[in-house]
């Protein structure tokens, strides 16, 4: 064992870059389950979004058409949960467990020609004498494009719930659809939008994945990650800001283990690869001890005939 080979300043930027497609995912379903909606298709719509995203950019040589084009393949499959849930009225949960399995099939079908492909890389920004700065450089301000997008998403969905009035209107639909009906508001299009707007982080949170956590393409590469979105979006209380958080916990935890098992620790490889989850959702639980903040609504389909 040489923990000695670890380096933390490494250890630190790697961990931001892992959090990134979480913190995708988890805002994007954040937005949705604020409207009331609860999408457990999450893994499905990253995992189309990989492929997407991967095979895009592979054609095109473009990393950023292919983010492009996975974040429409993610709202474009998400629009497939809203014709079920929103118009079809049928059960969300089951919707989107149904929408997971059908993601997971058609990128195994779509991804055949592109495993062992090598996609095109998407250079880190380089910011002048901030990057060169020793230690806060290469973790702050040597990252791709993406990760900083998903902060600013962070703390654009942050302010638009709290103090716009389209998330006030979110936020209303999510607690009383019917109150929100009430008063004009057209509820199946506010959802529709949210649902598009879940997908398109989803699907960005694939391809990053797929072009620059782990630029290849492997069938099922998602690992899950969908799955804890979910969970940390409950886990965080609603809250964009608790979202990151958690987000950079699992990263970190994720990163920490790998460093581990390349340093030779005598822990089984198995009890070290289930620790992110388990070691992000037990603390996620004690964070959130406030559960009054879920959406009155979450879960339940709107009948406009009402």
């Amino acid at each position: 064992m040489d923990l000695s080979a670890i380096n933390p300043v490494l250890l630190i930027a790697s961990l931001m870059v892992a959090a990134t497609p979480l913190l995708l995912a988890a805002i994007g379903e954040l937005v949705v389950e604020k409207s009331g909606v609860l999408n457990l298709g999450v893994e499905g719509m990253m995992i189309v979004g990989a492929i997407a995203g991967f095979a895009v950019a592979v054609e095109s040589g473009s990393p950023l058409l292919g983010f492009i084009a996975a974040a429409i393949a993610g709202a474009a499959l998400s629009v497939l949960f809203a014709i079920l849930t929103q118009f079809a009225q049928a059960n969300q949960v089951a919707s989107g467990l149904s929408l997971t399995l059908f993601g997971l099939g058609l990128s195994a079908l779509l991804g055949q020609s592109y495993v062992g492909v090598k996609p095109p890389q998407m250079g880190d920004i380089h910011i002048p004498v901030l990057s060169d700065l020793p230690v806060i450089g290469p973790i702050l301000f040597g990252h791709d494009i993406i990760l900083y997008f998903g902060i600013a998403l962070t703390a654009a969905v942050w302010w638009v719930l709290k103090y716009s009035r389209l998330g006030l209107v979110l936020r209303a639909v999510g607690e009383n659809h019917d109150a929100a009906h009430a008063l004009g508001y057209k509820v199946l299009k506010i959802r529709l939008m949210a649902i598009m707007f879940g997908g398109a982080c989803a699907g960005l949170g694939g391809a990053y994945i797929s072009l620059i956590r782990v630029p290849q393409w492997t069938e099922g590469m998602t690992a899950g990650i969908g799955w804890i979105a979910l969970a940390l979006v409950v886990f965080a209380s609603w809250k964009p800001w608790r979202a990151l958080l958690g987000a950079y916990l699992f990263g970190g935890v994720t990163v920490v283990q790998l460093n581990l098992q390349a340093a030779g620790v005598a822990i089984p490889v198995e009890y070290l690869a289930m620790s992110p989850y388990l070691i992000t959702i037990i603390v996620l639980v004690i964070l959130s001890a406030d559960k009054s903040s879920a959406p009155a609504s979450l879960g339940r389909n709107f009948h406009a005939s009402r």
